[in-house]
């Protein structure tokens, strides 16, 4: 969904792939400026007119800011919405990746003067964290006790992952290192992150740049289940992998 100044309210919610443009505009050439920006950058077929003319206060060439804000970097937004309020620029969205969506505001930033701001609501898409997610499927990476060193069944699981990362482009991966909580919390704190960057070191020999694995380790101290049994305190040994924001 694309917003200009608002006044006006969509009707009911955009249907999958519609570009819904709405609010207010000052007269009818900015209204079909814009409207030809938007065309043009999506095809008409996908475009929603709910833009009313009425009288608004726009700063001062507020029409040319607005068709310089519409570029082809735009596409790379999905359920997204741009709200451009006078000189505030707000974005929401998803994209695919950190540089996208660092890339999208730096876009926005360098057409404006330096009276406009821009909130950068844009986030990186969970498609990659579910990839991990499900590569893992829930399995222990398991060490030998009280070690840093990989079980041959962590090393099996290890190279599913990293087949896996292989898959995420253009974005860090940490990997964090849990431990139960037997014993001294900052040795469980050396032991965890000591793990973490064991598996970045394996994944590395899999072809896995280090460049995009960082490392950490948090101990006992996000437990997932209760360390009162057995049982529990094994789920909490665990290695953890997130796409970086």
């Amino acid at each position: 969904m694309l917003m200009v100044p608002a006044t006006a309210q969509t009707g009911s919610d955009p249907r999958p792939g519609q570009v819904v443009v709405n609010g207010a505009v000052a007269d009818e050439g900015g209204k079909a400026a814009l409207l030809a920006r938007v065309r043009e950058l999506y095809g008409p077929e996908r475009v929603v007119d709910q833009v009313a003319i009425a009288r608004v206060s726009l700063p001062p060439n507020w029409h040319g800011y607005l068709l310089k804000l519409i570029g082809p970097n735009l596409k790379w937004i999905t359920k997204g919405e741009i709200k451009i309020d006078g000189t505030n620029i707000t974005l929401r969205g998803e994209v695919a990746n950190e540089a996208q969506r660092q890339q999208i505001a730096s876009d926005i930033a360098t057409s404006l003067n330096p009276t406009y701001t821009v909130n950068n609501g844009l986030r990186v898409s969970a498609a990659e964290q579910n990839l991990l997610d499900a590569a893992l499927a829930k399995r222990i990476i398991e060490f030998e006790s009280g070690k840093a060193t990989l079980a041959d069944s962590g090393k099996v699981i290890l190279d599913e992952m990293a087949a896996a990362l292989h898959k995420v482009k253009g974005k860090q991966v940490e990997v964090i290192g849990h431990t139960d909580n037997l014993g001294q919390r900052d040795s469980n704190l050396a032991l965890s992150h000591a793990r973490a960057q064991t598996v970045r070191s394996y994944l590395a020999e899999k072809g896995v740049s280090q460049d995009m694995v960082l490392v950490s380790g948090q101990g006992p101290d996000r437990p997932v289940a209760e360390n009162t049994t057995a049982e529990g305190r094994a789920r909490n040994r665990r290695i953890e992998f997130r796409v970086a924001q």
